[in-house]
């Protein structure tokens, strides 16, 4: 294991190693430069194989989090794979800020490889994965590179079958508090004055998704949040708004339709139909991929074993 940075595997007082031999019920050590494990078969496996991938994290300099240490042990006992098993650098650097987005675990990490590749990505999962945080992170990268002249931020603006007319004031007035999580984004990483610049020039767009019929998006990096709640001519319309030099992100939650009656989720429908066309990809992320708090999984396990299946945002 010759030019591994054991201090950045092992974390402050050997902790992360601390942590792998707790889940694993196995223990390690150091004999020099080698690594010795011992325990039972398969759990040594499983350990050998999480720190490999470990190790190809740190290499791109990422500092670990006992959270990534759980989401790639998990992905190692559930069986699945990543590209060659090694970790590309996936950093994000924000100007506005100075501030480095990383993915944060395996999932983070394919999804952000998706996006560099593919002209419509489609984020599935549970909040608090980054699916939102990390599409916008990409869009403002993509806009700094100059690889896009705008940025185009799209959500359904009714949820849970609620309706616009009472709230108080304008039609932006209105539908601001649906948009707030895609602002708050955007805020963690320009500076303020520059959000608000790019907002009224018209460089960056936060609008309800029935803001986008009958436009055509040039060089434009699009993103659809909480795309569950699109009906499916809703999803139809978005997805054929695209023009030349654009792309699109698409993350919702299956769990968190609020459509009114029997209308059917775009999202749904085009994780049917779609699927298998070249140029879009699909990425499903689950509860071990949960970024928030570290009580946060804990909460949401303790609610399910309680039998209420229903999600929060």
């Amino acid at each position: 294991m010759e030019g591994v940075d054991f201090q950045g595997l092992f974390g402050p007082n050997d902790r992360n190693l601390r942590l792998l031999e707790t889940m694993f019920g196995c223990e390690a050590y150091l004999r020099g430069e080698q690594m010795v494990l011992s325990g039972r078969e398969p759990e040594l496996e499983e350990m050998e194989r999480t720190l490999r991938r470990l190790i190809a994290m740190v290499q791109t300099g990422r500092e670990l989090q006992s959270e990534e240490i759980g989401m790639v042990a998990s992905q190692v006992r559930n069986g699945e794979t990543i590209d060659g098993e090694v970790f590309e650098a996936a950093n994000i650097y924000m100007t506005g800020r100075k501030k480095v987005i990383k993915a944060r675990g395996p999932s983070q990490d394919k999804y952000l490889r998706m996006i560099r590749r593919s002209d419509i990505v489609v984020g599935i999962g549970p909040a608090g994965t980054g699916k939102t945080y990390l599409a916008v992170a990409a869009a403002v990268d993509a806009l700094n590179k100059k690889q896009v002249k705008r940025i185009i931020l799209a959500r359904p603006a009714v949820e849970a079958g609620e309706k616009l007319g009472f709230l108080p004031g304008d039609m932006q007035e209105k539908v601001n508090p649906y948009l707030r999580p895609l602002y708050d984004a955007l805020e963690d990483m320009l500076v303020d004055d520059k959000v608000e610049r790019l907002i009224e020039n018209g460089t960056i767009e936060i609008a309800p998704i029935a803001f986008m019929r009958g436009r055509t998006l040039n060089d434009a990096f699009v993103i659809l949040d909480e795309a569950q709640n699109t009906t499916r001519l809703q999803m139809k319309m978005f997805l054929t708004r695209l023009g030349l030099n654009s792309r699109a992100v698409i993350t919702g939650d299956k769990t968190q339709v609020d459509l009114p009656g029997e209308k059917m989720s775009g999202l749904l429908q085009i994780e049917e139909i779609l699927k298998g066309i070249d140029g879009i990809e699909f990425i499903y992320f689950n509860q071990e991929d949960v970024v928030r708090h570290k009580l946060v999984k804990d909460i949401v396990r303790a609610y399910q074993k309680a039998g209420d299946t229903e999600e929060v945002s």
